[in-house]
Protein backbone atom coordinates (compact mmCIF):
# COMPACT_ATOMS: atom_id res chain seq x y z
CA UNK A 1 0.00 0.00 0.00
CA UNK A 2 2.87 2.23 0.94
CA UNK A 3 4.59 1.83 -2.59
CA UNK A 4 1.06 2.38 -4.18
CA UNK A 5 0.69 5.57 -2.47
CA UNK A 6 4.66 6.64 -3.29
CA UNK A 7 3.80 5.67 -6.88
CA UNK A 8 0.68 7.93 -6.80
CA UNK A 9 2.70 10.90 -5.11
CA UNK A 10 5.28 10.68 -8.10
CA UNK A 11 2.70 10.01 -10.94
CA UNK A 12 0.52 13.42 -9.70
CA UNK A 13 3.84 15.45 -8.90
CA UNK A 14 3.31 17.21 -12.18
CA UNK A 15 0.59 19.09 -10.76
CA UNK A 16 1.40 22.38 -9.65
CA UNK A 17 -0.09 23.39 -5.96
CA UNK A 18 -2.22 25.20 -5.41
CA UNK A 19 -2.07 28.08 -2.79
CA UNK A 20 -4.57 30.58 -1.57
CA UNK A 21 -3.51 33.32 -3.72
CA UNK A 22 -4.18 31.08 -6.56
CA UNK A 23 -7.68 30.42 -5.88
CA UNK A 24 -8.29 34.07 -5.38
CA UNK A 25 -6.62 35.07 -8.42
CA UNK A 26 -8.90 32.35 -10.00
CA UNK A 27 -12.23 33.93 -8.59
CA UNK A 28 -11.29 37.04 -9.57
CA UNK A 29 -9.93 36.32 -13.79
CA UNK A 30 -13.27 34.21 -13.57
CA UNK A 31 -15.55 36.88 -12.13
CA UNK A 32 -13.55 39.73 -15.20
CA UNK A 33 -14.29 37.10 -17.55
CA UNK A 34 -17.88 36.74 -17.03
CA UNK A 35 -18.61 40.42 -16.75
CA UNK A 36 -16.69 40.55 -19.89
CA UNK A 37 -18.79 37.49 -21.72
CA UNK A 38 -21.79 39.60 -19.81
CA UNK A 39 -20.97 42.37 -21.81
CA UNK A 40 -20.45 41.44 -25.21
CA UNK A 41 -24.17 39.34 -25.17
CA UNK A 42 -25.87 42.57 -24.45
CA UNK A 43 -24.21 44.52 -27.29
CA UNK A 44 -23.42 44.35 -30.60
CA UNK A 45 -19.89 43.03 -29.99
CA UNK A 46 -21.32 39.49 -29.52
CA UNK A 47 -21.51 39.23 -33.32
CA UNK A 48 -17.80 40.73 -33.86
CA UNK A 49 -17.02 38.22 -31.24
CA UNK A 50 -18.84 35.39 -33.68
CA UNK A 51 -17.16 36.58 -36.85
CA UNK A 52 -13.29 36.78 -34.51
CA UNK A 53 -13.75 33.42 -33.72
CA UNK A 54 -14.52 32.28 -37.19
CA UNK A 55 -11.42 34.26 -38.56
CA UNK A 56 -9.67 32.05 -35.49
CA UNK A 57 -10.72 29.10 -36.71
CA UNK A 58 -9.80 29.69 -40.36
CA UNK A 59 -6.58 30.93 -39.06
CA UNK A 60 -5.64 28.04 -37.31
CA UNK A 61 -6.52 25.56 -40.59
CA UNK A 62 -4.37 28.05 -42.75
CA UNK A 63 -1.59 27.24 -40.11
CA UNK A 64 -2.12 23.49 -39.57
CA UNK A 65 -2.23 22.90 -43.63
CA UNK A 66 0.61 25.44 -44.18
CA UNK A 67 -0.95 27.73 -46.36
CA UNK A 68 1.63 30.29 -45.87
CA UNK A 69 0.39 33.25 -47.94
CA UNK A 70 -2.97 33.12 -46.50
CA UNK A 71 -1.11 33.28 -43.06
CA UNK A 72 0.73 36.30 -43.90
CA UNK A 73 -2.30 38.07 -45.49
CA UNK A 74 -4.34 37.55 -42.25
CA UNK A 75 -0.65 38.78 -40.11
CA UNK A 76 -0.84 41.85 -41.76
CA UNK A 77 -4.75 42.67 -41.16
CA UNK A 78 -4.77 41.60 -37.62
CA UNK A 79 -3.32 45.24 -36.39
CA UNK A 80 -5.92 47.31 -38.69
CA UNK A 81 -8.47 45.22 -37.51
CA UNK A 82 -8.36 45.87 -33.98
CA UNK A 83 -8.14 49.35 -34.56
CA UNK A 84 -10.89 49.03 -36.78
CA UNK A 85 -12.80 47.56 -33.82
CA UNK A 86 -11.95 49.68 -31.30
CA UNK A 87 -12.95 52.75 -33.38
CA UNK A 88 -16.63 51.03 -34.42
CA UNK A 89 -17.41 50.01 -30.98
CA UNK A 90 -16.63 52.82 -29.07
CA UNK A 91 -20.01 54.11 -27.93
CA UNK A 92 -20.35 50.40 -26.72
CA UNK A 93 -17.31 50.57 -24.86
CA UNK A 94 -18.22 54.12 -23.23
CA UNK A 95 -21.36 52.89 -22.29
CA UNK A 96 -19.34 49.52 -20.51
CA UNK A 97 -16.69 51.92 -18.68
CA UNK A 98 -19.36 54.17 -17.39
CA UNK A 99 -21.65 51.29 -16.18
CA UNK A 100 -18.35 49.70 -14.56
CA UNK A 101 -18.14 53.05 -12.40
CA UNK A 102 -21.55 53.53 -11.47
CA UNK A 103 -22.32 49.92 -10.68
CA UNK A 104 -21.64 47.81 -7.41
CA UNK A 105 -18.78 45.43 -8.26
CA UNK A 106 -20.49 42.71 -5.57
CA UNK A 107 -24.62 43.46 -7.23
CA UNK A 108 -25.23 40.33 -9.26
CA UNK A 109 -22.57 38.01 -8.10
CA UNK A 110 -24.97 36.09 -5.95
CA UNK A 111 -28.49 35.35 -6.92
CA UNK A 112 -31.34 32.89 -6.58
CA UNK A 113 -33.35 32.08 -9.67
CA UNK A 114 -36.55 30.82 -9.22
CA UNK A 115 -37.37 31.01 -12.29
CA UNK A 116 -40.72 33.41 -12.42
CA UNK A 117 -39.37 35.19 -15.55
CA UNK A 118 -38.45 32.55 -17.69
CA UNK A 119 -40.48 32.70 -20.39
CA UNK A 120 -44.16 34.24 -20.09
CA UNK A 121 -47.41 33.05 -18.83
CA UNK A 122 -50.40 32.46 -20.55
CA UNK A 123 -52.36 35.22 -19.61
CA UNK A 124 -49.55 37.50 -20.97
CA UNK A 125 -50.17 35.51 -24.01
CA UNK A 126 -54.06 36.12 -23.76
CA UNK A 127 -53.33 39.78 -23.19
CA UNK A 128 -50.97 40.29 -25.83
CA UNK A 129 -53.33 38.57 -28.30
CA UNK A 130 -56.47 40.91 -27.08
CA UNK A 131 -54.44 43.84 -27.11
CA UNK A 132 -53.33 43.04 -30.95
CA UNK A 133 -56.78 42.21 -32.51
CA UNK A 134 -58.34 44.96 -30.79
CA UNK A 135 -55.78 47.55 -32.68
CA UNK A 136 -56.28 46.00 -36.07
CA UNK A 137 -59.97 46.18 -35.62
CA UNK A 138 -59.58 49.97 -35.08
CA UNK A 139 -56.52 49.97 -37.81
CA UNK A 140 -53.97 51.15 -34.79
CA UNK A 141 -50.44 50.96 -35.67
CA UNK A 142 -48.28 48.97 -33.40
CA UNK A 143 -44.72 47.35 -32.64
CA UNK A 144 -44.03 45.11 -30.15
CA UNK A 145 -40.84 43.00 -29.62
CA UNK A 146 -40.64 39.82 -27.50
CA UNK A 147 -37.57 39.27 -26.23
CA UNK A 148 -36.13 35.86 -26.38
CA UNK A 149 -32.80 34.64 -25.65
CA UNK A 150 -31.01 38.02 -27.32
CA UNK A 151 -30.78 40.61 -24.87
CA UNK A 152 -32.34 43.53 -26.22
CA UNK A 153 -31.03 45.96 -23.94
CA UNK A 154 -29.37 47.93 -26.50
CA UNK A 155 -32.73 48.68 -28.13
CA UNK A 156 -34.34 49.47 -24.76
CA UNK A 157 -31.80 52.45 -24.16
CA UNK A 158 -33.42 54.18 -26.92
CA UNK A 159 -36.63 53.87 -25.71
CA UNK A 160 -38.66 55.03 -22.17
CA UNK A 161 -38.65 52.80 -19.44
CA UNK A 162 -42.03 51.19 -18.38
CA UNK A 163 -41.30 48.13 -16.50
CA UNK A 164 -45.07 47.41 -16.32
CA UNK A 165 -47.07 44.14 -16.62
CA UNK A 166 -48.57 43.34 -19.50
CA UNK A 167 -52.03 44.13 -20.08
CA UNK A 168 -53.94 45.14 -23.22
CA UNK A 169 -55.33 48.49 -21.67
CA UNK A 170 -51.24 49.10 -21.22
CA UNK A 171 -50.73 48.26 -24.70
CA UNK A 172 -53.69 49.93 -26.54
CA UNK A 173 -52.58 52.96 -24.23
CA UNK A 174 -49.66 52.92 -25.61
CA UNK A 175 -50.16 52.54 -29.37
CA UNK A 176 -53.34 55.16 -29.19
CA UNK A 177 -53.25 57.74 -31.93
CA UNK A 178 -51.11 61.36 -30.61
CA UNK A 179 -50.26 59.88 -27.20
CA UNK A 180 -46.64 60.62 -26.08
CA UNK A 181 -45.69 56.70 -26.58
CA UNK A 182 -47.18 55.67 -29.43
CA UNK A 183 -44.02 56.44 -31.31
CA UNK A 184 -41.89 53.30 -31.84
CA UNK A 185 -41.56 49.88 -30.52
CA UNK A 186 -42.14 48.44 -27.14
CA UNK A 187 -39.96 45.67 -25.71
CA UNK A 188 -41.14 42.89 -23.43
CA UNK A 189 -39.36 40.74 -21.43
CA UNK A 190 -41.07 38.25 -19.90
CA UNK A 191 -44.62 39.58 -18.50
CA UNK A 192 -43.49 43.13 -18.34
CA UNK A 193 -43.29 45.78 -20.65
CA UNK A 194 -39.71 46.77 -20.60
CA UNK A 195 -39.71 50.16 -22.87
CA UNK A 196 -41.84 51.85 -25.26
CA UNK A 197 -41.11 53.93 -28.27
CA UNK A 198 -37.67 51.87 -28.76
CA UNK A 199 -35.94 52.44 -32.24
CA UNK A 200 -35.61 49.52 -34.00
CA UNK A 201 -32.81 48.84 -37.22
CA UNK A 202 -34.57 48.61 -40.74
CA UNK A 203 -33.59 45.66 -42.75
CA UNK A 204 -31.88 45.87 -46.04
CA UNK A 205 -33.73 42.87 -47.22
CA UNK A 206 -34.77 43.52 -51.02
CA UNK A 207 -37.89 41.20 -51.19
CA UNK A 208 -40.04 43.05 -48.76
CA UNK A 209 -43.02 44.03 -50.53
CA UNK A 210 -43.07 47.87 -51.15
CA UNK A 211 -46.39 47.96 -49.77
CA UNK A 212 -45.28 47.15 -46.75
CA UNK A 213 -43.74 50.24 -44.39
CA UNK A 214 -41.28 51.29 -42.70
CA UNK A 215 -42.85 49.52 -39.13
CA UNK A 216 -42.41 46.06 -40.80
CA UNK A 217 -39.41 46.31 -42.18
CA UNK A 218 -38.49 47.68 -38.61
CA UNK A 219 -39.91 44.35 -37.29
CA UNK A 220 -37.78 42.08 -39.72
CA UNK A 221 -34.51 44.27 -38.82
CA UNK A 222 -34.71 43.27 -35.41
CA UNK A 223 -35.59 39.64 -35.94
CA UNK A 224 -32.32 39.71 -38.77
CA UNK A 225 -30.36 40.72 -35.73
CA UNK A 226 -31.86 38.73 -32.47
CA UNK A 227 -33.87 35.63 -31.73
CA UNK A 228 -36.82 37.86 -31.06
CA UNK A 229 -40.50 37.53 -32.03
CA UNK A 230 -42.02 40.98 -32.87
CA UNK A 231 -45.98 41.60 -33.41
CA UNK A 232 -46.60 43.89 -36.10
CA UNK A 233 -50.21 45.78 -36.92
CA UNK A 234 -50.99 47.61 -39.97
CA UNK A 235 -51.83 51.24 -39.29
CA UNK A 236 -53.17 50.98 -43.39
CA UNK A 237 -54.88 47.73 -42.78
CA UNK A 238 -55.03 46.75 -39.97
CA UNK A 239 -53.18 43.42 -40.78
CA UNK A 240 -51.54 41.30 -38.19
CA UNK A 241 -48.25 40.17 -38.83
CA UNK A 242 -45.27 38.29 -37.08
CA UNK A 243 -41.17 39.02 -37.78
CA UNK A 244 -39.35 36.10 -36.61
CA UNK A 245 -35.74 34.51 -38.15
CA UNK A 246 -35.98 37.38 -40.78
CA UNK A 247 -38.88 36.54 -42.05
CA UNK A 248 -42.49 38.03 -41.98
CA UNK A 249 -45.93 35.90 -41.53
CA UNK A 250 -49.10 37.01 -41.93
CA UNK A 251 -51.53 36.25 -39.13
CA UNK A 252 -54.99 35.34 -39.89
CA UNK A 253 -57.08 35.54 -36.61
CA UNK A 254 -56.36 35.52 -32.57
CA UNK A 255 -55.98 31.25 -32.28
CA UNK A 256 -53.15 31.84 -35.45
CA UNK A 257 -51.12 34.87 -33.11
CA UNK A 258 -52.00 32.49 -29.79
CA UNK A 259 -50.62 29.36 -31.31
CA UNK A 260 -47.25 31.00 -32.04
CA UNK A 261 -46.91 33.03 -29.27
CA UNK A 262 -47.67 29.00 -27.62
CA UNK A 263 -44.66 28.03 -29.34
CA UNK A 264 -42.53 30.33 -28.10
CA UNK A 265 -43.75 29.98 -24.64
CA UNK A 266 -42.45 25.90 -25.18
CA UNK A 267 -39.10 26.62 -26.47
CA UNK A 268 -38.71 28.95 -23.79
CA UNK A 269 -39.57 26.18 -21.01
CA UNK A 270 -37.83 23.54 -22.81
CA UNK A 271 -34.01 25.87 -22.19
CA UNK A 272 -34.82 27.15 -19.14
CA UNK A 273 -34.48 25.18 -15.92
CA UNK A 274 -36.69 26.31 -12.99
CA UNK A 275 -35.77 26.65 -9.02
CA UNK A 276 -31.90 26.73 -9.39
CA UNK A 277 -29.24 28.16 -7.50
CA UNK A 278 -26.75 30.11 -9.68
CA UNK A 279 -24.03 31.47 -8.30
CA UNK A 280 -23.72 33.86 -11.51
CA UNK A 281 -25.95 35.64 -13.25
CA UNK A 282 -26.34 33.84 -16.55
CA UNK A 283 -28.71 34.54 -19.67
CA UNK A 284 -31.07 32.12 -21.19
CA UNK A 285 -30.71 30.91 -24.54
CA UNK A 286 -29.39 31.52 -28.79
CA UNK A 287 -35.46 32.28 -43.74
CA UNK A 288 -39.21 32.60 -43.62
CA UNK A 289 -40.84 33.67 -46.40
CA UNK A 290 -42.28 37.54 -46.48
CA UNK A 291 -45.58 38.15 -46.71
CA UNK A 292 -48.53 41.22 -46.90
Amino acid sequence: MAKFLDDLYQWLSFIPRISGTNLVEIVIIAVLLYELLNWIKNTRAWTLLKGILFILCFYILAYIFHLNNLIWILNKIATPAVTMAIVIFQPELRKALEELGSKNPLTGILTFDDGREVGFTDRTINELVKATFEMAKVKTGALMVIERGDSMKEIERTGIEINGIVSSQLLINIFEHNTPLHDGAVVIRGNRVAAATCYLPLSDNMSISKDLGTRHRAAVGVSEVSDSLTIVVSEETGRVSVAREGGLRRIADADGLRKVLEEVKKTELDGSGKGRFRILKGRRKNEGKTAK
